[in-house]
């Protein structure tokens, strides 16, 4: 499956700001990738290309290819309520951003592979397909085989992700997605009125 997996810091200097979380290499340089990165000033975008690259940090952030990202869209067009706000929610609901949010994988991409290796159980039952949408009221855990890889148990160890739509259970080591959330409560920095203009044209 194409999937980018080259470095993450040159992909959130392009965007000028930390999409993947923390990022010591960000942080040194907050100027655009490229040889002339350090002396080039970014330019002013027109409005299609301010689209466009709201569009582009989205799918880059949640890590879905192109065909993906527009299903999801025409999904979320096709409920009712604010289109924007509901394609967050279905980019929150996936169940490889859902396992990174419970704090079982330090990162979208790490979530991603324990999922596709088969070490993710949805109400006890094991999913391997990372774009899985989760539904409110659903039980994501590790696989009892797998709760002893060390990714998993350092994670978890160091687990801080606390979401109002998620329950945690720390004596079985489950989360719970509640509930699709809100949009003020969904922390990144993503303006979907800008997709949802880009969509329309």
């Amino acid at each position: 499956m194409a999937r980018y997996t080259g470095p993450t810091s040159k992909i959130a200097r392009k965007f000028g700001e930390p999409i993947f979380g923390a990022d010591k290499a960000f942080e040194k340089k907050k100027y655009p990738p490229g040889m002339h990165g350090a002396n080039k000033k970014r330019r002013k975008l027109s409005e299609y290309g301010t689209q466009l690259l709201e569009k582009q940090k989205a799918k880059c952030t949640y890590g879905v290819l192109e065909k993906q990202f527009s299903n999801l869209f025409q999904e979320a067009h096709r409920r009712k309520g604010i289109t924007g706000e509901i394609l967050l929610q279905l980019l929150e609901a996936r169940l490889d951003n859902v396992v990174f949010r419970i704090g079982i994988a330090p990162t979208r991409r790490a979530a991603r592979q324990l999922v596709g290796h088969r070490h993710i159980t949805v109400n006890g039952n094991i999913v391997n397909i990372p774009s899985y949408s989760v539904k409110p009221g659903d039980v994501i855990g590790v696989r009892e085989k797998s709760k002893s890889l060390e990714i998993v148990s350092e994670a978890l160890s160091s687990r801080s992700n606390n979401f109002s739509w998620i329950e945690w259970d720390n004596e079985n080591n489950t989360g719970r997605f509640m509930n699709y959330p809100e949009r003020e409560v969904i922390p990144e920095n993503i303006k979907e009125q800008l997709i949802v203009e880009l969509y329309s044209k």
